[in-house]
């Protein structure tokens, strides 16, 4: 099973998140994304051309769902564009989503700079595999 990109947005972070992922569309064709409901439909409703596996609203239990996926080994990065502004009202299932990708040693970006750093790295790792 190939493993998903986690991508997850603050709204306010939304617009960023999915200009990021347009301006990759190239390499990130062909890949599969899983998202939180609402960053999901906001990539679809920008015409994006990936797949993107919806799970449940953050606040409807979405993080505890990309949690369990992450302790399956089924995430091979998490994009999580934060706004560090806001601290939602289930924050503790952020900090679980979290540290399980520390525990899991998946990589985990806040921001577009951490984000292109990963996508690079992954893009190195994969032509060394060719």
């Amino acid at each position: 099973m190939e493993k998903q990109i986690c991508v997850i947005a603050h709204d306010s972070m939304k617009p960023a998140l999915v200009s990021f992922l347009k301006e990759r569309e190239q390499w990130l064709w062909n890949r599969k994304f899983v998202a939180t409901g609402l960053t999901a439909e906001f990539m679809e409703q920008e015409s994006m051309q990936l797949q993107v596996e919806h799970v449940n609203p953050g606040r409807n239990g979405g993080f505890i769902e990309l949690e369990a996926m992450v302790n399956r080994d089924e995430i091979a990065m998490v994009l999580f564009f934060r706004d560090p502004e806001i601290v939602q009202d289930y924050e503790a299932d952020i900090v679980s989503l979290v540290k399980a990708c520390i525990k899991q040693n998946i990589p985990l970006a806040s921001n577009p700079a951490s984000a292109e750093l990963l996508i690079i790295g992954m893009i190195r790792m994969e032509a060394g595999r060719k």
